[in-house]
């Protein structure tokens, strides 16, 4: 029982904060990204909710393992998980909320780094961890040039 909360906590934990930021990015994506300039590799606004939910079920389940193990860099990943979480978060009210690409590209860049970080040095602990944050990093890699598209053309 004890492994199935230490998954199912963070990933709902991550699922709350990505409900939230929707919360902060709603009116912005009704009423202001449909106006912006973007790339043509910019997918239809139905795949961001679907891959989002991949992605923080894959999150979730990861720092559950990472919770789960007996490292001693258990510590530092959490911080590390926590840290990128945050500025997940703050990405959107960044970019949709404050409609600032500029701000919100500084923090994806952060935000690249963290969850780069995380993979790499969750490797050693648990591999599938690291694994497990392949579609994120991808995700944000392409989320961070779609960013800097719409910074550099609106």
């Amino acid at each position: 029982m004890r492994k199935v909360v230490a998954i199912i906590i963070p990933v709902l934990i991550c699922f709350f904060i990505g409900l939230t930021a929707s919360y902060f990015q709603d009116e912005a994506i009704k009423m202001w990204y449909p106006l912006l300039s973007k790339p043509k590799l910019t997918p239809p606004n139905v795949v961001f909710p679907i891959a989002w939910s991949i992605i923080y079920l894959c999150m979730g389940i990861s720092i559950g393992i990472i919770f789960l193990s007996n490292s001693i860099k258990k510590k530092e990943l959490i911080k590390l998980f926590g840290i990128q979480l945050i500025f997940n978060f703050t990405w959107s009210i960044l970019f949709f909320y404050l409609r600032n690409p500029l701000l919100g590209l500084i923090d994806i860049l952060i935000l690249d780094i963290c969850v780069t970080m995380y993979a790499i040095k969750s490797y050693p602990v648990k591999k599938v961890s690291s694994f497990l944050f392949i579609p994120y990093i991808i995700w944000i890699y392409f989320a961070t040039y779609l960013n800097g598209y719409i910074l550099l053309n609106n």
